[in-house]
């Protein structure tokens, strides 16, 4: 399924306004498709519904965590600290034009400002940041191909800036006692998560 068309399913449970959807659609389309997005795009929303997919029986609120995947990364700044906060509000604007539920609408919201420090006590949401997170666990080559992106996406920042900032996030998973939440990820994914980080530590070390 595209994610156009995972978008409008997922939107005709709450409106048949078939206009209004297409038009929500494409100001996703627009944001994900800015100029600068090497990762944070379309391609990152996909591999995230591929991984949700293996565990959606366990999901409780699937139209909640679909429209947070779709909503998580909509403004992202590489140079502001509130890129989460803006994304949930952009959220919450746009799908109060649906009449969406109150309680729905502040699920999602949550949701999306979970992404930001990756803790939460939920069950759904901690699928979503684990399929957020992902990527840290697959083979070392699209480990590798992921962290060229991200160096793309700061590009405006010398490596001088760079280096020590993404030395501290990385550092901030390794010291986590996990860095999934759920166990379907934490199974799948850990080792491979800390061996990727730590290679990466060096090579910011070293390289």
């Amino acid at each position: 399924m595209d994610l156009q068309e995972r978008f409008s399913r997922n939107c005709i449970q709450i409106s048949e306004n078939i206009k209004l959807i297409n038009d929500l659609w494409l100001e996703i389309e627009k944001k994900y498709s800015e100029k600068g997005r090497q990762y944070h795009n379309f391609e990152h929303l996909q591999n995230m519904f591929i991984e949700l997919s293996q565990v959606t029986p366990t999901i409780t609120d699937l139209t909640a965590i679909t429209f947070s995947v779709f909503y998580h990364d909509v403004i992202y700044n590489v140079s502001s600290k509130t890129n989460e906060e803006k994304s949930a509000e952009f959220a919450r604007k746009h799908l109060r034009k649906l009449c969406i539920d109150t309680n729905l609408a502040e699920k999602v919201s949550q949701q999306i400002i979970a992404t930001k420090l990756h803790v939460s006590e939920d069950s759904d949401t901690n699928y979503l940041l684990d399929a957020d997170l992902s990527v840290l666990g697959h083979k070392s080559e699209k480990y590798i191909e992921y962290t060229q992106k991200i160096r793309k996406e700061y590009s405006i920042y010398p490596d001088l800036l760079y280096k020590p900032g993404r030395k501290k996030v990385l550092h901030h998973f390794l010291e986590s006692e996990s860095i999934f939440k759920t166990n379907y990820f934490r199974e799948k994914y850990e080792d491979q998560a800390r061996k990727n980080i730590l290679l990466e530590i060096e090579s910011l070390n070293f390289g």
